[in-house]
């Protein structure tokens, strides 16, 4: 450290150990901020790729609904039907919103209050969503997503081992011992910056930081050709599907060599590639996005009023990344489980699945729990036998479960 370097450091510790002589200590006592204080404390449940959803309730319906919480938006958001069976007065605007797959103008249904147990927020503007494939690839209703309009009034841990939310009102607060406190860029959504390797490949860029996304990473198409991240690499790139706002939309997955969040580091990493039509990363200002299946392995405290976020390492955090490819992409529609695709050249197509079948049992477990049969899919080297109904004929198909490496 240089002279200069050292001066100010001193000039800092000396300006933080000296108070004016006309300030008496009551004065300084009463401009010290108010400690953040627990407010709320709650269960949530995850789902497919560590999203988490949470119940909460609607201004004075009875009903409970379910929310997907995500960093990713920049607001929060009703479904559309769901508005529909409360009856919810929904006004239009000229502001849109974008997605993965398109963009939208926005019609909200203003000043609504929301109770979480133990937390009432109210002066809630929702924006609408059509959520009905979002349910459909969860297989639970979704009734909404919480974002921005609510990160933003309090303190939230999220404590994946316990699956428990805690909510504190904004203010002086000690962050858990260990781990790693992030200094995101946070307008709306935060935004870290990371180092990705690939390869022999080294890029440091930018990255939403999205809890409402089911996958590890996703990155632009763009971003990886710009950045020659697959040129001379022997890496899988194989086609699949994904789903965000507005549709399904054709991905690849391959995967990167590694990954770094704060001081934590990800080798072969499960990564999706997607063609940002909507422009939804402004690259080259952002490569992509680190979703929950990353971040799911750290307990998280968000502190949006501080632009802070904390990670430390939880139990998950050694867990193995989902490497198992099928081809077959199955979805909840009417309470069955319908093949909605079959990815060319995949297993499923070659084990002859086709679009439309439902899936009655995997191996003799008859249920229509998505979540159940997308893990029993996951065993890489498996042959798992299901039982289809296909134009109100039964059979029974055998599929081989690659991987991605």
């Amino acid at each position: 450290m240089g002279a200069k370097s050292i001066f100010h450091v001193i000039i800092l510790i000396l300006s933080l150990l000296y108070v004016p002589s006309n300030i008496s200590a009551q004065d300084t006592e009463n401009t010290k901020e108010p400690e953040a204080r627990l407010v709320a404390r709650f269960p949530f449940k995850q789902y497919y790729g560590g999203v988490v959803v949470l119940s909460a309730r609607l201004n004075d319906h009875p009903d409970t609904l379910q929310f997907l919480l995500d960093t990713g938006s920049a607001g929060i958001s009703l479904d559309t039907t769901t508005c529909v069976r409360l009856g919810l007065k929904l006004t239009p605007s000229d502001k849109v919103v974008r997605g993965l797959v398109a963009s939208k103008n926005i019609v909200y249904a203003a000043d609504n209050t929301l109770h979480l147990p133990g937390l009432t927020a109210d002066s809630l503007d929702f924006h609408i969503n059509n959520y009905e494939l979002i349910s459909q690839v969860y297989g639970i209703q979704i009734d909404g997503i919480i974002g921005y309009s609510l990160l933003s009034r309090y303190i939230m841990q999220v404590d994946y081992d316990k699956e428990e939310i805690s909510m504190y009102t904004n203010g002086a607060f000690k962050y858990p011992r260990g781990g790693h406190l992030m200094k995101p860029n946070l307008t709306f959504i935060p935004v870290i910056t990371a180092p990705l390797r690939s390869g022999k490949r080294n890029i440091n860029h930018r990255y939403y930081f999205d809890t409402g996304a089911g996958m590890c990473l996703l990155l632009s198409t763009q971003f990886v050709k710009d950045s020659s991240l697959l040129v001379k690499r022997k890496a899988k790139v194989i086609p699949t599907e994904a789903q965000g706002l507005g549709g399904k939309m054709q991905m690849y997955i391959t995967t990167m060599s590694e990954f770094r969040i704060g001081n934590y580091n990800f080798r072969n990493v499960p990564t999706y590639l997607f063609d940002d039509i909507t422009n939804i990363t402004s690259y080259p200002s952002l490569a992509g996005m680190v979703g929950n299946d990353l971040l799911r392995r750290f307990n998280l405290t968000l502190n949006y009023a501080k632009k802070e976020i904390h990670i430390i390492p939880n139990t998950h955090f050694r867990d193995q990344f989902d490497y198992s490819y099928t081809g077959l992409i199955i979805y909840l529609i009417d309470n069955r489980i319908e093949v909605t695709d079959v990815i060319r050249n995949s297993p499923a197509e070659k084990a002859g699945f086709k679009v439309g079948d439902i899936v009655l049992a995997i191996n003799n477990n008859f249920t229509t729990n998505l979540q159940l049969y997308r893990d029993i899919l996951k065993n890489i080297g498996t042959r798992p036998k299901l039982l289809l109904m296909r134009n109100n004929e039964l059979m029974v198909k055998q599929l081989p479960i690659r991987s991605i490496l």
